[in-house]
Formats: structure tokens, C-alpha cells, sequence
């Protein structure tokens, strides 16, 4: 490799930076992309996406790098041209993202220009390219063949290349490639629109050719011209889509369906393995990176053609849910695993009624498969309670199969993916509020096994608090406080949901604890525990007392808003939030003077002059608190700062629909705003707003219609 790579030393490296400081390490990295070892082969390009290439970043030691990584990939030598050439595709593609005359700057502090130091090399060096995608391994072919779309300025040949190589192709994979590049060189070089979208019709149209070849066709045709879509589009894609996942032939009758009682086996066995987690590192963040490393997976060749087209139909929800409905019935399992993530993006993107997409999901929940089930359930546990109902029945009855066939302590299993697929279910049918999830809950709690799963849901039961509670006290008496990320705050959450008076010793205790050690957002979680019970945390209130002048305001407001929510005194809490309004947690501190209501009338001279200050948040938070104190007279005065609150800022419209909803018939003048956000078929993208969120907003915003009404 020496030869390949002379000049390599003579660059300055140190010089330049990536994600996590001076670029030295890039030359030995170059140099292990040719090992012969498989293991140092794979660090070593791990090591250069997730530092010269960290998130898609093109720094200026990536740029540096790009002579290196050509003659790897020309190299016959070289035992893994493919994912060079990759490495390569995915640099210029980054950069070609970029604005042709931005200068970005590395989290190191160098400067870049990844445009014009990444795409001029690119385009000189298609020709390489050209060769790779004809080269005899078909994983170097299926690197190369997107950058003709890409890079290659020449219209004409850059389409007679694609055509060539799709005529020559066989494979699935390189077939659809083909036809992406095509479609990407028609939306880059005015010049290829025309050519190329007749060729796709023509493709697309063509009875002799394979149904992969026509719906790739057919796809990138739509997105090259979407406005030539037709009502037509979506049914002649699916029933390409069937004919390329015929249905199986029956099994002979003869043969034993059953599956061994733990073989946790599924149609992805060779790609669902679990790794062995790493017991340095908390169960919840290790299933959190193995979740990323699941839906990064991509099971079936028509997966991201079938992505690529529901980007296409975008806001066409009712076509999409058609197509949806047909992945979701394909007799292929690879069809139907990854149509689960995309019925997850339609639900959490888009308003409408997905029942019949929830049902779906729930005809995923089979036994005999925890690999899909798991990611069935999984989806379903992310859905407010209101449309994940269709599920509960066949979430029970999920449930109820596993514990029928591998003992009370399946959520424990041995096989990782049983385990987790019984683990989904049962924490989404707790979600439901269903008590059939309990006694999975229970062996959770006492064995300690994945626990952190079941104080997720463990308060959506407080018809089972009998059972609960000691479990969870029990627990939290031997928790570690020493971390606010620890189970510590999920048990005291779980009690905060249950509302449970027998709780306040174990809490009280839990809050002393918290302060002793300053983990000030733990003792926040336990005052809001103990402020859910009321009055019946009165025992607790020395305690909470001398935490209502704590210099951190985030704990001073938890411990006011306790103290209020115990005792019910304005006299002691209006002055406490009073102050709070000049800080940081001003925002809540305004909610909870609205919360008291006309005792609070005192701070109405500081909520006013937040009116005309401070961020729409803020603005909306004060005037919604404006008027619960000060009543009706207040409205002529609140209703603009509302309205205009909302128009700046998506994420006011929960707290802005709720103080219509409390004004009555003076919210009138609000119907229009109402009625347009109604009529939205796109549910909010802000960061504060989820599908339960956005749920919730559509009911405030139908409920004050219908009182106005």
C-alpha cells in the first residue's frame, strides 16, 4: 500500500481538526482501510466516520483524505474497495449539501469549505467512478453507481452509462440503484428531466420487465415530476408490489409448525442478534444505542424505493395509507417489518384516522415472530393511549401466549429477542391502562430484571396499587441518589402518576435524601410526587417548607407549587411565585399563580407587564395567568397576546387553547385561528409538541369550538 499512498506522511495533518480535535490519527486510519485484518479494517473506518466524517461532517482533513481514499479504492489490493468507495460517495454527497459558499468550522475550531474542496474532485474524478460501477463485485457497483447521478455533468453520458448498466444488471439491489442515479441526474441537470422521465415512464410501463424495475420506475418518476401524479400511482405500485412478494406456497400438512418453546427465532435471525450488554453502562442508554442500531436496519430491497416514495406522496395521507396497508400485508416479513417505522412516521407526522393502520400493527403481534413483534409493539407503545386502543386485545392476548408458553417469568426470558418482544408488549398494554400487563410488571419489580422498562409504565395502574406501591416504596428505599439519571427519579415518577397517599413517607424520606446529596432535579421529582397527593401529603410539609427559599429556583418553584397543592394557602405561596417571576422559572412560576386563581390577584401589576415582554412562551404563559386570576374583565386584554403568542410559537397552542377553552364565548374572536389549526393535516414538527401532545391539542381546540357553538 506504500505505493498507493505515497505522499500520505507529507501532508500536515496536525494542522488540521475533526469532531474531537487535531487530525493526527487520519493517516493510520488510511492505512488500516487496506489491512488484511477484517477487525482493524472495520475500526478503522468506524474511527473515520465518527471523527473526520463525524454526523456527515466534512472537515479539512476529510477533504485532505480524498486522494488517499481513491487510490484505495482503485487498488486491487485493497480487501474492501466497496466500502472505500462508499466512504467516498457518502463524503461527497455530505459536501454536496453544503452551501457552495459556506465556511463551516469543526467542533475543533478549523475552518472548511466543503463544497469547493470535496465536489471539483468529485466531478474530476467520474471517470474512476464510471469504471467502479462496472466493477465485477457487485458491492463496489452498488457504491459507485449513485455517484453517476451525482457527479457526472455530462447529461447524455451520464444516462447512457445508467441505461447500460441497468440492461447489464441482475441483481435487485444494483437494479434500483440504476434507477435512483437516473431520477437524481434528471432533478440536478435540467438537460436529463426530460430524457430520463420518458424512460421511466417507458420502464414503468413495460409488462416484459420485472416488477422491481417498474416500481423503481414508477417511483422516481413521480418524484422527478409529482406534479403528473395521478390517482392511478399508488394502485399500480402495489400491485407491483404484490407481484414482487407473491404469496408462499402452502406447507405440506404433514409438517410440524411448532418452534422449540424458547428458540426466540423470527425470519431476521441472522441480522437480530443481540449483543451481550455491556454492564458498565445503564440498561435504559444500551437499549436506547441497540433501538438506533434496529431502525438503521433495512430488511427487504424495496425499502428504501418505498421510503423514497412516501416522501414523494407526502401530505397525500389517504394514498399513503393505502400503500401502508399494503406493506403491511405483504406475505413478505422483510415487507412488513420495515413497513412498521413508516406507519410510525405517517401516525406521528400526520393527523387522521389510523385505526385501521393500528390494527395492522396489531396483526403484527404473533407469537411464532418476536423479532416483528417486538417492533409492532414497540410502535404501538409509543401511541397516546386513544389510538393505540384498537391494540389492546391483541397486545393481551400477546401477552397472554408468551406466559402460556414460557412460564410467569417470560419477561425475563433467556432469548433476547423474546424477551424484549414481551417486554414491549406487555409495558404497551400497561400504557392502556390494562391490568392484564401486571403480573409481567410484577416479576420486573421483584427480580430487578430490565425494571427501568417497567417504572415507565408501572403508574398507568392505580387500580393495582395495592400491589404496586410496596414494591415501589420497597425499591426506593434502596435506591442509588447519587445520579439524577438513576432509578431513583423513575420510581418517584411512578408514584407521582399513582397519587397515593401511602407513598408520602417513602417520599419524604426520598426528598431528604435528594437534598443531602444536591441532586436538586431529583428532589424536584419527589416535591411534584408529593404534590400530586394533595392533601394527604400534609406530613411531608416541614420538609417541603424549608425547601420554598432554596437559592436553585427550579427546586424553589417545585417546593412553592407543593406547598400549595398541600395546603392550599395563597397567603404563603402567591408571594413565593410572585418572586419567581424573576427568574428563570418564570414561565411555570405564571401557570401556578393561574392555578390559584383570584386569591393571586397581587401579582396581576407583575403578570401584566410580562404581557409585553419576554419571549411568545412567556408572553401566552402570563396572559393565560392574567386571566384566571383577574376573570372575564381581563379577556379584551388577553386574547391578542394569545393569539399573537401562538402565531410566533407552534408550542404555545396547548397552554393558548386551554385559556380559550376556560374564557368562554369572549374567545370568539379566536374561532378562525382555531378552525385553520383544526383543519391542518400535518401535525406540529416543534420540539414540545408529540403525537399524545397533538392529540391532546386537537381535543382543546374541538372542545372550544363546540362550546362556542
Amino acid at each position: 500500500m506504500i505505493d498507493k499512498l505515497e505522499g500520505l506522511d507529507l501532508v500536515d495533518w496536525s494542522s488540521m481538526g475533526h469532531a474531537y480535535g487535531p487530525a493526527d490519527e487520519v493517516p493510520l486510519w488510511l492505512r488500516q482501510m487496506a489491512s488484511p485484518d477484517r477487525g482493524v479494517r472495520e475500526r478503522a473506518f468506524s474511527s473515520f466516520y465518527s471523527s473526520a466524517h463525524h454526523q456527515g461532517g466534512v472537515y479539512s482533513c476529510t477533504a485532505a483524505s480524498l486522494p488517499f481514499l481513491f487510490a484505495l479504492a482503485d487498488d486491487p489490493r485493497v480487501p474492501d474497495r466497496a466500502a472505500v468507495v462508499q466512504l467516498l460517495l457518502s463524503i461527497g454527497s455530505a459536501a454536496l449539501a453544503c452551501d457552495p459558499d459556506g465556511v463551516y468550522y469543526s467542533p475543533s475550531g478549523h475552518a472548511s469549505t466543503p463544497y469547493a474542496d470535496v465536489v471539483p474532485r468529485m466531478r474530476e474524478r467520474v471517470e474512476q467512478f464510471a469504471r467502479h460501477s462496472a466493477d465485477p463485485d457487485p458491492r463496489v457497483r452498488q457504491a459507485a453507481v449513485p455517484a453517476l447521478g451525482l457527479f457526472l455533468d455530462d447529461a447524455d453520458r451520464a444516462f447512457t452509462l445508467l441505461r447500460e448498466r441497468l440492461a447489464a444488471e441482475d441483481g435487485t439491489v444494483e437494479r434500483l440503484l440504476v434507477v435512483e442515479a437516473a431520477a437524481t441526474l434528471a432533478r440536478r441537470l435540467p438537460a436529463a428531466l426530460g430524457p430520463v422521465t420518458a424512460w421511466l415512464g417507458a420502464l414503468a410501463a413495460d409488462h416484459s420487465l420485472d416488477a422491481d424495475i417498474r416500481l423503481a420506475a414508477l417511483v422516481h418518476r413521480a418524484a422527478c415530476a409529482p406534479e403528473a401524479i395521478d390517482a392511478g400511482l399508488v394502485p399500480t405500485a402495489t400491485g407491483l408490489l404484490r407481484q414482487l412478494t407473491p404469496e408462499p406456497e402452502p406447507e405440506p400438512e404433514h409438517e410440524d409448525k411448532a418452534r422449540p418453546a424458547d428458540c426466540g427465532q423470527c425470519a431476521f435471525a441472522d441480522t437480530a442478534a443481540e449483543p451481550a450488554p455491556d454492564q458498565n453502562v445503564p440498561p435504559q442508554i444500551a437499549a436506547v444505542f441497540a433501538d438506533l442500531d434496529r431502525h438503521s436496519r433495512v430488511h427487504s430491497p424495496t425499502t428504501e424505493l418505498l421510503t423514497t416514495f412516501h416522501r414523494v406522496l407526502d401530505a397525500r395521507v389517504p394514498e399513503r395509507t393505502v400503500l401502508l396497508t399494503a406493506q403491511l400485508r405483504s406475505p413478505d416479513a422483510a415487507t412488513r417489518y420495515d413497513a412498521i417505522a413508516m406507519t410510525w412516521e405517517l401516525i406521528r407526522s400526520w393527523r387522521g384516522d389510523h385505526t385501521g393502520l393500528v390494527l395492522l400493527l396489531a396483526d403484527c403481534l404473533l407469537p411464532d415472530d418476536p423479532y416483528t413483534a417486538a417492533e409492532a409493539a414497540g410502535t404501538l407503545g409509543k401511541l397516546p393511549a386513544a389510538l393505540a386502543e384498537p391494540a389492546r386485545e391483541a397486545l393481551a392476548s400477546l401477552v397472554g401466549a408468551h406466559r402460556a408458553t414460557h412460564g410467569p417469568d417470560v419477561w425475563a426470558a433467556r432469548h433476547p429477542l423474546l424477551r424484549r418482544a414481551h417486554q414491549q408488549a406487555v409495558t404497551a398494554l400497561a400504557g392502556l391502562g390494562d391490568e392484564r400487563a401486571l403480573p409481567s410488571l410484577l416479576t420486573a419489580l421483584d427480580t430487578g430484571t430490565d425494571d427501568w422498562r417497567a417504572l415507565q409504565v408501572a403508574g398507568h395502574l392505580p387500580q393495582a396499587a395495592g400491589e404496586l406501591l410496596p414494591r415501589l416504596i420497597r425499591r426506593l428505599a434502596d435506591a442509588d441518589f447519587s445520579s439524577p439519571w438513576g432509578s431513583a427519579t423513575a420510581l418517584m415518577a411512578a408514584l407521582n402518576r399513582l397519587g397515593d397517599p401511602a407513598a408520602v413517607p417513602a417520599l419524604t424520606t426520598a426528598l431528604g435524601t435528594a437534598v443531602e446529596q444536591e441532586q436538586w432535579r431529583t428532589a424536584a421529582v419527589a416535591l411534584r410526587a408529593l404534590g400530586s397527593i394533595g392533601s394527604g401529603a400534609a406530613s411531608a410539609l416541614e420538609t417541603v417548607r424549608a425547601l420554598a427559599d432554596a437559592e436553585d429556583p427550579a427546586l424553589r418553584l417545585a417546593a412553592v407549587k407543593a406547598l400549595w397543592d398541600i395546603e392550599r394557602n395563597p397567603a404563603d405561596a402567591v408571594p413565593r411565585l410572585t418572586a419567581l417571576l424573576d427568574t428563570g422559572a418564570n414561565d411555570d412560576a405564571a401557570d401556578a399563580l393561574g392555578r390559584v386563581g383570584e386569591p393571586a390577584a397581587a401579582a396581576l401589576p407583575r403578570l401584566r407587564r410580562m404581557l409585553e415582554a419576554g419571549h411568545a412562551r412567556t408572553r401566552t404563559r402570563a396572559a393565560a395567568a392574567v386571566y384566571d386570576i383577574g376573570g372575564p374583565a381581563e379577556a379584551v386584554a388577553v386574547l391578542p397576546v394569545l393569539l399573537q403568542g401562538w402565531e410566533e410559537n407552534d408550542s404555545t397552542a396547548g397552554h393558548v387553547l386551554d385559556c380559550l377553552r376556560r374564557m368562554g364565548p369572549a374567545a370568539a374572536p379566536a374561532l378562525p385561528r382555531i378552525r385553520a389549526e383544526l383543519a391542518s393535516a400535518r401535525r406540529s414538527d416543534d420540539i414540545f409538541h408529540s403525537v399524545e401532545g397533538d392529540e391532546a391539542l386537537q381535543r382543546a381546540g374541538r372542545a372550544v369550538v363546540d362550546q362556542l357553538a
